[in-house]
């Protein structure tokens, strides 16, 4: 294959700078950005680790009452929304300023966590997903560009983990803010979130955008005639075009639809079938524990007799936040596609893990694998597309490194509780419970989404807990983690292709 088509977007891997030679050579704008994308990921994940608990929620308990496949059209469309949207405006922000949109982006996110409080409906959640998800597409090419004019190809390895680290500090504290707001009421948790995400006006009064002279000065040439600057969609879809990005797109897509089921699935399976009081008296006893900081941090109820799902599911974030700059410091001397492979193949046995246990400790085990595979992967995908971008258009790709993340979770977001839901739903296997106990379906019909496996506990007089473990063994309960798995598979060849591709361009651009 021919390299023309590669000629301005650079292939070769630099060598890096050691891990506090890279850390010290990094400036105060990038630690500006890493506190600004901090305060918006624990408003941000305040919201998306909860948003799975609160549309299965009864209307009766301050939840939505929704069925698992209304919450995939909202969760669909806050993907579709939030991945493609940063395509066009990668590509303004370059152009218009980074601290433009980024406080453009902040009101944005304001209104969509209002909405989902002043409206707790289906549309209402669903017009409050599409204001939040807007607002991260414009938040996130600002960022990012930001970060890529502040460090240069020899320690944008580190920079890059240090920074996928600080905003899981931000992804680590969200979730333990809505833990302890939901329990008050599940309005709380939105007007926190907007109240979080506005402190982001303070640090845009610290905030100097590098390369800004650059911008203006070549914005003053195309007002000038000096140069011709062509319509935006034609200069993104020329980018777009090169097999480089294409293939990208294509092989990491599997990968964004398995790492999202974990955030949009996992904790409703965990809150349905997953003991985790076990976990609580493993630590503290059977009597769990009083201490109101141990039930914060570790994510417990406020009885601190069990951890919440979001708790659970916030030991990936707590990992990321303390090991993330080990694995980028681990990973620097490989090649970043491999890297990426051996990620993938690490998260693909945590969801198969997942599939085949219920047991708490075992999903504590595959949700810390998945993690190590995650690190492997995110901040690497930035990096990579920061690298080969051509100069001017470093906003514009890492929006199109939204590309694949938008495919997939797009995909998942509509699949992947449709297929939760035909396979391990327990509203869904507790309503079928409820007619092989001669229940009519009228009855059936009549009871509120939400409350069917409460129903069924009445009526069989059995504990819950032994109840749900019985259902659990009568259900192949796993079969959906397997399919998704399966999914991750796919990519991970893929993802094996691509490297050895590129790794013979690479030799090619150099010869």
């Amino acid at each position: 294959m021919s390299t023309n088509s590669h000629s301005d977007n650079d292939l070769s891997e630099v060598k890096q700078l050691g891990m506090w030679a890279a850390i010290t050579s990094l400036g105060y704008i990038f630690w500006l950005v890493g506190g600004m994308e901090l305060i918006e990921r624990i408003a941000y994940y305040g919201v998306k680790a909860s948003a799975g608990l609160y549309a299965k929620a009864p209307v009766s308990q301050g939840g939505l009452g929704i069925n698992l496949s209304d919450y995939g059209i909202i969760i669909s469309v806050w993907a579709l929304l939030q991945t493609f949207v940063p395509v066009l405006t990668g590509g303004i922000s370059d152009r218009v300023g980074y601290k433009e949109t980024i406080f453009v982006s902040t009101i944005i996110k304001i209104c969509g966590y209002l909405t989902m409080a002043f409206f707790p409906s289906f549309w209402g959640f669903l017009a409050g997903a599409m204001l939040l998800a807007m607002g991260t597409g414009v938040f996130k090419p600002g960022i990012q560009g930001t970060l890529v004019l502040s460090t240069n190809r020899n320690n944008t390895s580190m920079a890059w983990g240090i920074f996928y680290q600080v905003v899981n500090i931000g992804g680590f504290l969200g979730p333990l803010v809505a833990v302890h707001m939901r329990q008050l009421s599940w309005d709380n948790v939105f007007y926190a979130c907007a109240a979080i995400i506005s402190f982001n006006f303070l640090f845009l009064l610290a905030y100097k955008e590098p390369g800004k002279a650059e911008r203006l000065e070549r914005a003053r040439q195309v007002k000038n005639g000096e140069i011709t600057q062509e319509a935006l969609w034609k200069d993104a879809l020329r980018e777009l075009k090169k097999p480089v990005v294409i293939y990208y797109m294509l092989v990491f897509a599997g990968f964004w639809f398995l790492y999202n089921s974990l955030f949009d699935v996992l904790p409703i399976h965990i809150a349905e079938w997953v003991d985790t009081s076990v976990i609580v008296t493993s630590l503290f006893g059977p009597e769990g524990t009083s201490s109101g900081i141990l039930q914060f941090w570790l994510g417990l109820n406020n009885d601190g007799t069990k951890v919440m799902p979001e708790g659970m599911l916030n030991l990936n974030a707590g990992m990321i936040m303390t090991t993330c700059f080990i694995v980028a410091a681990l990973t620097a001397k490989y090649r970043i596609t491999t890297t990426m492979f051996v990620g993938c193949l690490l998260s693909i046995l945590a969801i198969a893990l997942v599939g085949a246990f219920n047991a708490a400790w075992m999903i504590v085990l595959a949700i810390a694998m998945f993690s190590v595979g995650e690190m492997m992967i995110s901040p690497k995908k930035n990096e990579f597309m920061g690298n080969i971008a051509p100069e001017g258009k470093k906003a514009m790709y890492l929006g199109f490194v939204m590309l694949p993340q938008g495919i997939g979770w797009t995909l998942e977001g509509y699949f992947g509780p449709k297929l939760y839901d035909m396979y391990a739903s327990k509203e869904r296997i507790a309503r079928e419970a409820l007619s092989e106990h001669g229940m009519n379906l009228t009855d059936i019909a009549n009871i509120p989404q939400g409350e069917a496996f409460s129903r069924l506990v009445s009526v069989t007089g059995q504990d819950p807990q032994a109840l749900t473990q019985a259902l659990y063994q009568a259900n192949n309960i796993g079969m959906a983690w397997y399919i998704i798995a399966a999914i991750g598979i796919i990519s991970a060849v893929g993802i094996f292709i691509y490297g050895k591709w590129l790794l013979r361009m690479q030799r090619q651009q150099v010869a």
